[in-house]
C-alpha cells in the first residue's frame, strides 16, 4: 500500500520528518539507485520561452545541478526522461554528466522500462520525479514516486513523497538531500565542502 507523506524542509525539521517516515517508505528509499527526472516542471519551472529566432530557452536551478553531481559522486545514477525535445536539455545533461537522456517520449512508461533494461536496474531501484499526468504511469511503477510541490493533484495523490520546493526551484536538490540523509550520508557530504582544500 502506498503511503502519502508530505515532506518537511530539511535540515531544521529533519527530526520530525524522520519520525513521521513509515517503515514502508524507509524501505523504499533505501533501495534507490537511479533517479529518473522529468524536465519541464521538474528540472525547470515549466515555462517555455522562445527567442525571436525561434530557439527554445530553458532555465535550470543551479542547486538542482549541484545535487545531481552530489548524487552521482555518492554512487547514484541519473536519467532524464522527457516528453518534449530541446537542445538545451542535451547541453545541461552534458554539463552534469548525465549520459542517459530520453527526449520526445510519447509513451513514458515504455521509455522508462527501456531505461531500466538498458541500465540493468529493477523498478524498485528507481525514484521518479514528476509533475503532470504523463508522469503518472512511471510514478506508479517505480520504487519511489516523488511529486514536486506544484505538481497536479493526481500526481501528488500517487506519489509517496511530495517536495516542499516547486519544480525548477530546488525540488531535485531536496530529493537528493532527503535520500542521502535517510542513509546517514548527508553529513559527510556537507563536511567535504567544509574542509579546507589541501595545499
Amino acid at each position: 500500500e502506498r503511503v502519502r507523506l508530505a515532506s518537511l524542509r530539511p535540515p531544521a525539521t529533519w527530526l520530525r520528518m524522520n519520525i513521521a517516515m513509515t517503515a514502508d517508505l524507509r524501505e523504499r528509499a533505501a533501495k534507490i539507485e537511479l533517479l529518473v527526472l522529468d524536465v519541464d516542471g521538474v528540472l525547470t519551472d515549466g515555462s517555455i520561452a522562445y527567442t525571436d529566432a525561434g530557439a527554445e530557452i530553458k532555465s535550470f536551478h543551479v542547486r538542482d545541478g549541484s545535487a545531481i553531481k552530489i548524487w552521482r559522486e555518492a554512487g547514484g545514477t541519473v536519467a532524464i526522461l522527457s516528453g518534449r525535445r530541446s537542445a538545451a536539455v542535451d547541453r545541461r545533461a552534458l554539463e552534469l554528466g548525465i549520459s542517459v537522456v530520453v527526449q520526445g517520449a510519447s509513451e513514458k512508461l515504455a521509455a522508462f522500462e527501456r531505461i531500466l533494461n538498458e541500465m540493468g536496474f529493477r523498478a524498485e531501484q528507481a525514484c521518479a520525479v514528476g509533475d503532470d499526468l504523463p508522469d503518472l504511469p512511471i510514478l506508479a511503477r517505480c520504487g519511489l514516486g516523488v511529486a514536486v510541490a506544484d505538481a497536479c493533484l493526481e500526481v501528488k495523490e500517487v506519489a509517496q513523497y511530495v517536495t516542499t520546493a516547486p519544480g525548477g526551484r530546488g525540488a531535485v536538490r531536496e530529493v537528493v538531500e532527503w535520500l542521502l540523509r535517510g542513509r546517514g550520508r548527508w553529513a559527510g557530504v556537507v563536511d567535504r565542502f567544509r574542509e579546507p582544500p589541501v595545499a
